[in-house]
């Protein structure tokens, strides 16, 4: 039996941007993909905190260091800059493998989204 888990975690983080005019996706500074295990293209799940909206897109590499957030395309409705949100990736495995995997989880500053 295969089952759905947690991958990897950028738990609250910033929006920096939200522009309603790109084709969809969120741009994600590429240290923070690096740190919690997460490639370009990725579908990726999205908890707003300060709204509580929840949605998936997919991951498009920021410029490294520079500690971007965008939301893009019709999601960038479903935040404001400064809004912190959760983004999650899952993987499919195993029961038994599942059971002693440990997901990347990184907690960034939410002030700068920079690694602490």
């Amino acid at each position: 039996m295969f089952i759905h888990v947690v991958k990897s975690k950028i738990h609250r983080v910033s929006v920096t941007e939200a522009n309603l005019n790109y084709i969809g996706s969120i741009t994600i500074d590429e240290d923070l993909m690096d740190a919690a295990n997460v490639i370009a293209n990725e579908k990726v799940s999205i908890v707003n905190n300060n709204n509580g909206e929840r949605f998936e897109t997919y991951v498009i590499p920021g410029k490294r260091g520079s500690g971007v957030i965008c939301l893009n395309g019709a999601a960038a409705r479903l935040v404001q800059p400064g809004d912190i949100v959760i983004i999650m990736a899952y993987a499919m495995m195993e029961l038994e493998e599942a059971r002693t995997f440990k997901p990347a989880v990184i907690f960034p500053d939410t002030a700068t989204n920079k690694l602490i």
